[in-house]
């Protein structure tokens, strides 16, 4: 059930601190201010993901269909939803699975867990993050945008690509760092 503001009882500073033990790397590689455009980069899609901290589910994400019937390694479970959760919005049966194997947790049969446990919540948008975007954040923020949600790249949804450029330029803002290049797809 989709409870507004519900994200705002249940995301943590010391969730979050917490999961970065798993994830060293992290905000921590090259120089600072490329570790701070990370940080940046990080919480201004968690702040467009969440809608600034406020949902832990995707809206209306039970009546959308995010299963890859073709994914023999990570197949779909009967029954199971497998929508945007948590902050970066884990969505489709072969993320929640291979969430579930690297941080341990059963994210097939209980995806459910990353929209209830605040710790495994974090560690499964950090896993996204150093997974799917890490390797991109130095192409600049317009990567970083292509790597979490393709579709919204060369004018499927502009106004969301403008969200998250804007949301980048603040927290770089009070980051004291430069954007850099290339913020859109």
């Amino acid at each position: 059930m989709l409870i507004p503001a519900a994200g705002k009882n249940f995301y943590t500073r010391s969730a979050f601190i917490d999961a970065l033990d798993s994830y060293s790397r992290f905000g921590t590689e090259g120089c600072e201010e490329d570790s701070l455009c990370e940080i940046a980069a990080f919480f201004a899609h968690v702040t467009h993901e969440t809608g600034h901290f406020c949902y832990i589910e995707e809206i209306d994400g039970a009546s959308k269909d995010y299963y890859d019937e073709d994914n023999t390694q990570y197949p779909c479970v009967s029954g199971e939803n497998y929508y945007g959760r948590g902050p970066l919005q884990l969505s489709w049966n072969y993320n929640y699975g291979a969430a579930g194997d690297s941080i341990g947790f059963d994210g097939l049969n209980n995806p459910e867990i990353v929209a209830t446990d605040v710790d495994i919540s974090f560690k499964t948008a950090l896993w996204f993050w150093m997974t799917n975007v890490h390797s991109v954040v130095d192409e600049g923020f317009g990567a970083t945008i292509r790597a979490i949600n393709i579709i919204e790249c060369d004018g499927g949804n502009t106004p969301a690509v403008n969200a998250r450029v804007e949301y980048y330029t603040e927290y770089c803002n009070q980051l004291g760092v430069s954007t850099g290049d290339n913020l859109t797809c």
